[in-house]
Order: C-alpha cells, then sequence, then structure tokens
C-alpha cells in the first residue's frame, strides 16, 4: 500500500488499538476494476490519526481510477486503497496529536498540502503545487480502518447523519464553487446535476439566491435536482439551454453559472446565458481542450470566470458547518443510495449510469 503510516506500536493509546489485518478497497494493479483484500491495519504515525471508518462515500476520481482512464493512468501508483471521502471514529492518536481526542469523530480534508510553496504560504493552499490526495496518492478510507493527518480533521457536526458526515469534503467542492461570487438575490444556474451539482443546488439555496436553474441529460439526476429545490430543470438532450433560460428569466439572463459537467457545450450555453458581467464558476473538467467565441462570450460581455479546485483551506470549511449545523442546508437529498462497502463495484456502475446522486458506503462491522 502507498502508506506513509508508521506501526500501531508507535501510537499514543487509550484503550483498544486494532492490530493484524483488516479488509480494504484496493487498486491492486494497472487496469481496470478494483478488489477487495485482506491488508493490514495501519498505524497513526506523528501527527496522524488512526479512525475506525464509519461511512464513506465514492467520488467521480474514484470512478476514474476505477476505470483506469488517462488521468488514472498517470497518477495512480498501484497498490493503493482508494477513497478520499469519509468520516470516523478516533481510535488511537499519533505523536503530537494534542488538539483531538479518541472517541470524536472526524470529517476530513483530503487535500495534504505541503505549507511551504508560494500557495501555501500566501493564502491559497487548496491549489498547493505539491498536493497529495487521500486515498490516490496515500491509502485511504475505503477500508475499516484508516490514517489521515490529524491537521486535515474537522469535527463533524453532530446534528447530520453519518452518511451526510462522510461527504463534507464534496459538499465542500459545491460551497466554494457557489461562493466565489455572490448569491443572494441572484439568477444562478447549476450545469451538471451530478452529486456536487445536486449539492451546489442547495448551497445557492440556502444562501439566498432568488432563482436556481439545473441542466443536464439524466432525467433520474433532474427529478434529485427538483428534490434539492431547484426552481426549473431543463433536459438539455431535448431544450435549448439559453432559450430556455431567456424565458425563466424573463430575458434578464444568469448572474452566474456553476459549471459541474465539464461538457464543452454547457460552458459555451452558459456563457451565452450570462448577462453582461455575470460570473462563471467551473469546476467540471473537460475531458479534452476546446474552442470559444473568446470576443463574443467574454471579453465584450465583461464575464468573469474562475477555476475552482477542491476546498479553501479552511474558509470553506468554516461556510461549509455553518451552514449544517443551523440546519439552513439539508443534502440529504443529494444522497440517494446507502450500500455495504463490499458492493462498491455496484456503486460505481452506478455512478456511471447517471442513476444515482451520491452514494454512501457502510464498511465492514458497521451497521445502517
Amino acid at each position: 500500500m502507498n502508506s506513509t503510516t508508521a506501526p500501531a506500536a508507535t501510537a499514543r493509546k487509550s484503550g483498544t488499538v486494532p492490530t493484524g489485518t483488516m479488509k480494504a478497497v484496493v487498486k491492486a494493479k494497472a487496469g481496470p476494476g478494483i478488489e477487495i483484500r485482506e491488508v493490514p491495519v495501519p498505524g497513526a504515525g506523528p501527527g496522524q490519526l488512526l479512525l475506525k471508518v464509519l461511512r464513506a462515500g465514492i467520488c467521480g476520481t474514484d470512478l476514474h481510477i476505477y476505470e483506469w482512464d488517462a488521468w488514472s493512468q498517470n497518477r495512480i501508483k498501484p497498490p493503493v486503497v482508494i477513497g478520499h471521502e469519509f468520516v470516523g471514529e478516533i481510535v488511537a492518536l499519533g505523536a503530537g496529536v494534542t488538539e483531538l481526542k479518541v472517541g470524536e469523530r472526524v470529517s476530513f480534508e483530503s487535500h495534504i498540502v505541503c505549507g511551504h510553496c508560494t500557495a501555501c504560504r500566501t493564502g491559497n493552499g487548496h491549489v498547493c503545487e505539491n498536493t497529495r490526495i487521500i486515498g490516490v496518492d496515500v491509502d485511504g478510507g475505503f477500508a475499516e480502518y484508516a490514517v489521515a493527518p490529524a491537521a486535515n480533521a474537522w469535527r463533524a457536526p453532530a446534528n447530520v447523519p453519518l452518511e451526510v458526515q462522510a461527504v463534507m469534503e464534496p459538499l465542500g467542492n459545491a460551497v466554494h464553487t457557489a461562493f466565489a461570487g455572490d448569491l443572494s438575490a441572484c439568477r444562478i444556474a447549476v450545469t451538471g446535476c451530478g452529486p456536487i451539482g445536486l449539492f451546489a443546488i442547495g448551497v445557492a439555496r440556502a444562501a439566498g439566491a432568488c432563482q436556481v436553474i439545473a441542466s443536464d441529460v439524466a432525467p433520474y439526476r433532474l427529478e434529485a435536482a427538483l428534490r434539492m429545490k431547484a426552481d426549473a430543470v431543463i433536459d438539455v438532450s431535448k431544450e435549448d439551454f439559453v432559450a430556455r433560460v431567456k424565458e425563466l428569466t424573463e430575458g434578464r439572463g444568469l448572474d452566474g453559472v456553476l459549471e459541474m459537467s465539464g461538457n464543452a457545450k454547457a460552458i459555451r450555453d452558459g456563457l451565452a446565458a450570462l448577462r453582461n458581467g455575470g460570473r462563471l464558476s467551473l469546476l467540471g473538467l473537460p475531458r479534452e481542450p476546446f474552442g470559444l467565441d473568446w470576443n463574443g462570450l467574454l471579453v465584450f460581455k465583461g464575464v468573469t470566470i474562475q477555476g475552482i479546485a477542491g476546498r479553501r483551506m479552511y474558509q470553506t470549511w468554516y461556510q461549509m458547518d455553518s451552514l449544517l449545523r443551523t440546519g439552513r442546508l439539508d443534502v440529504r437529498p443529494a444522497i440517494t443510495h446507502v450500500m455495504p462497502m463490499e458492493k462498491v463495484a455496484e456503486g460505481m456502475e452506478l455512478l456511471r449510469s447517471g442513476n444515482a446522486g451520491k452514494i454512501a458506503l457502510i464498511p465492514w462491522g458497521q451497521s445502517a
């Protein structure tokens, strides 16, 4: 495994620290697929936490690893335990950890940053030049137990379900994208209603957007968008996005577009539907380069385009935590499936089909 952890004996103990082996979801070798294997229980090294994983979420990144696409081939070094969205109970503290206690429940920021590059030292650690990602570059949380830096832990809000606590990391992507510009009294479109797009609908609504329009091609996800309280949905396989937005906004256009699909046409249409001076916040990842009418869609309209990476560390976490703790944001309708972790491959196929929102996994030894 691609772990940076020390043996369990180095952890400062309280009660019983697990040893031996555990079940984990492993990207075992180059090529499509994943395996469930027995692997050694990791130990908490200096500055780390050992956790009993309670819930985990499947991300689009996990699907990329499962499919073994071009990005995965250039990034992943098997074998590695995958999974970067999870919540767990602390069972042991590594040396030097004093701010957390055994028994606390924590969610995680998945980006491990260096702290010394220009981005980190100017308050932009979310785009650290030396980022490593839990479940991608080091072993992750699709397992019975996991280790992670204590600095990356966030005390999970006690008033939300385990499934929500497990997916705070991707919810943070939605919060970061939405809060990158004005929301209150704004007309906002979310293009692409995958899990993060669904979350973004709820965030925009909670932050006071006066109109939230969602678009996709999958009927299942458009129905989920309505459950997340979108005012209107557009099936762009059947309707013209720009014309429908013009109708819905009484000709005013959009103040902002939260782009989650990475689809070239969605990006062009989003720009076309913006009012002059609007903003396009891009979280979706295009699969290949494409052209734009730079003059007509950007320059003469005075549009702002923002590239969104991860979550601002840790401004986004405070914003997200406040929305959840106060009850202003409820993302449960976006969590469409909860299944045992041994069915992770089934979950990957569901996500790929478009017939799922966010999928939560229950590890071995845990109950619903």
